[in-house]
């Protein structure tokens, strides 16, 4: 049975097409991964469904009564609510049973018996409800999700307002997971999550009854959960069976089959056009010409797929640091409390070195104490001399109404309007990118204007905090590949060991100097 079914849907933002008579449908209890590159509109696609935005043209048709929930990447959440008010708020459908229990039992005073026996019957089909729901084990079950996920850590009793946007993203899915929707819209949702509780939530998504569509560029995660693939690219969306390993050998036979159809036509084209050409003007071969020409008319042209810009990331390197990039002496890390032992941590040019360990730990407060962005709690921190350093943040918090060539100058006023856009169409972003606002690219997209700035200014010490949140495959691949081959120094924090496990000449496990319970 269909859940949900989209038919020639059309969509853009002014002259940038997204999506050019698009269908999709969406199977009772089928796990599906919605993959393509950044700025394909995979994130549109989820707003356009769930009625957030209106397609240009389209049908959109949900079953009746269907219950979806959605994990965007953008949702926030009321201030003043703790982290157990807004797990408990998954079950408001519940809570909203028992008030009209309670009212049933109020009119049972004053009821005939007529209308008693009815009470009584309405009042039975609700508490089979909240018994069947498990509405006495509420707290049991939200802490139990909430475990799962990381955010006893957190504190179940923390105002979500002062929690980071990684926390924030945990606690919505949190909700999302406990609500138990008829189909789960999850937007890139293992983002934020550590290795520990990515593992966790590939065990919840298996042994999930009903319907999801996830949007991931996590290949290990997505492998192992979803059993139906739809690749967007070129304003087109295509169904594929099975795990993105066999999407990929599948899109790859397709793609060199249209590829020689291609080269065979434009041949057969070339013959028809030199023979029309060559004989129209006689007389004796007139008919001849103007029969082959008809077949020109009345082909069906094929047409090869633009190629999509490749990210190049390649590193502008500084000359060469001092040994000593930094020794800690005794340094305890924190805000209003300590987030570590004492640390004695030393690193030297040319180490690459990966910060690992669960969420909150300290791992981003490590990194800006070493920068010197926040004072510690005590001890010190040495740096050696010559540092020409890169910072790759995991969060820019506000609203950026710069377009990328604005961002790209303000960094780089002595650029050039075509070295601009040289420098980010080198990171994979096209024209209709480059011209837009930052406020409008998706995640991915201004991750590589981030990036951009990064490999444009000489550095010899790169410090980078989760850099493939957000980035597609081609991109992550490329980001992976400079920096094994950078020459200077690296200090980075990932939760992808795919990713980090072959640039690291070492890995630190924050979880073995933390004050908090892992």
């Amino acid at each position: 049975m269909s859940i949900l079914t989209v038919k020639n849907l059309t969509h853009g933002f002014g002259d940038r097409a997204l999506f050019e008579d698009v269908s999709f449908r969406l199977l009772k209890g089928e796990h599906i991964g919605l993959i393509g590159a950044n700025g394909e509109g995979k994130s549109t696609f989820m707003n356009i469904i769930t009625g957030k935005l209106q397609p240009d043209e389209g049908n959109i048709e949900w079953s009746k009564r269907v219950r979806i929930g959605y994990l965007d990447q953008h949702t926030s959440l009321e201030k003043g609510m703790t982290v157990r008010d807004v797990l408990k708020s998954a079950f408001q459908y519940l809570f909203d049973y028992e008030a009209e229990m309670n009212e049933i039992c109020d009119k049972m005073a004053e009821a005939s018996p007529e209308e008693l026996e009815t009470l009584l019957e309405d009042m039975g089909t609700i508490q089979d409800i909240l018994t069947n729901n498990d509405f006495y084990m509420i707290d049991a079950k939200a802490e139990e999700v909430g475990r799962g996920l990381g955010l006893e850590e957190i504190g179940f009793e923390k105002d979500v307002n002062d929690l980071s946007g990684g926390q924030r993203t945990k606690v919505l899915l949190a909700k999302l997971l406990l609500e138990k929707p008829d189909i789960l819209l999850l937007d890139e949702p293992t983002n934020y999550l550590d290795e520990q509780h990515i593992e966790w939530l590939k065990i919840y998504l298996n042994n999930y009854e009903n319907a999801f569509i996830m949007i991931s560029h996590d290949i290990p995660f997505l492998n192992s959960v979803i059993n139906i693939i739809y690749h967007m690219e070129n304003q087109k969306l295509d169904r594929y069976v099975g795990d993105y390993d066999n999407f990929k050998r599948v899109h790859e036979v397709k793609k060199q089959q249209l590829e020689s159809a291609y080269k065979k036509q434009q041949q057969e084209i070339a013959g028809l056009k030199d023979f029309v050409a060559r004989n129209k003007a006689r007389v004796s071969t007139r008919n001849m010409a103007m029969s082959r020409q008809k077949k020109l008319d009345k082909m069906d042209i094929i047409e090869l797929d633009k190629e999509k810009p490749k990210p190049e990331f390649d590193f502008k390197e500084a000359r060469t640091s001092s040994k000593l990039i930094f020794q800690t002496n005794d340094l305890v890390i924190g805000y209003d409390e300590p987030l570590s032992k004492p640390l004695n941590l030393r690193m030297e040019r040319k180490q690459k070195i990966a910060l690992v360990g669960a969420n909150g730990i300290g791992k981003t407060t490590l990194l800006r104490s070493i920068l010197g962005e926040i004072s510690p709690i005590s001890g010190s921190v040495g740096k050696g001399d010559n540092q020409y350093v890169g910072y790759f943040e995991q969060e820019i918090k506000g609203d950026n109404y710069n377009t990328c060539i604005e961002e790209i100058w303000e960094e780089f006023p002595g650029f050039n309007q075509y070295e601009v856009r040289a420098a980010l169409a080198k990171c994979g972003l096209t024209t209709k990118h480059i011209e837009s606002k930052m406020l409008v690219l998706s995640g991915g997209e201004q991750a590589k204007v981030r990036l951009c700035k990064l490999i444009n200014r000489e550095t010899n010490v790169l410090v980078l905090d989760e850099p493939t949140n957000h980035l597609d495959v081609d991109a992550k691949a490329e980001l992976k590949r400079a920096l094994q081959e950078y020459d200077g120094t690296i200090l980075l924090i990932s939760h992808e060991p795919e990713f980090y496990r072959e640039i690291a000449t070492e890995i630190w496990n924050c979880e073995d100097w933390t004050t908090k319970t892992v």
